[in-house]
């Protein structure tokens, strides 16, 4: 018996929890557990994508449209990208900023940082 490790006592395997008798440095009861364990150690943190809630999205099959919700509830299908809305106060369904000015009104638009620049010169 080695002063330093007891090679009759027995482990526990930090997978599946069987206990088994290691051989040399073994850590893992069998070569699946060894795999699962060092997928699980290196696996990369996967974050949701978020539909963004001031979005718009049309069904391109029913049309339906939904308001940060990217999937059809009818079809269970993927809607596509109106662009940036909110719902309406009246009716209340999503309505994008699209549908409320042309293309003209929206290319017409001065930036903050024009207005600034027109106000200190003139």
């Amino acid at each position: 018996m080695s002063a330093v490790r007891d090679e009759a006592a027995t482990t526990t395997c930090p997978v599946c929890g069987t206990a088994f008798v290691p051989v040399g440095r073994q850590k893992f009861c069998s070569t699946g557990c060894r795999q699962a364990g060092w997928r699980a150690g290196r696996r990369a943190p996967v974050e949701p994508v978020v539909a963004r809630s001031g979005t718009v999205y049309a069904c391109p099959s029913c049309e339906a449209r939904y308001l940060g919700e990217q999937r059809c509830e009818d079809c269970n299908t993927w809607c596509r990208r109106v662009g940036p809305g909110a719902l309406c106060p009246h009716c209340d369904g999503p309505v994008a900023i699209t549908d409320l000015f042309t293309a003209e009104q929206l290319a017409n638009v001065p930036s903050g940082r024009n207005r600034r620049q027109q106000s200190a010169t003139g």
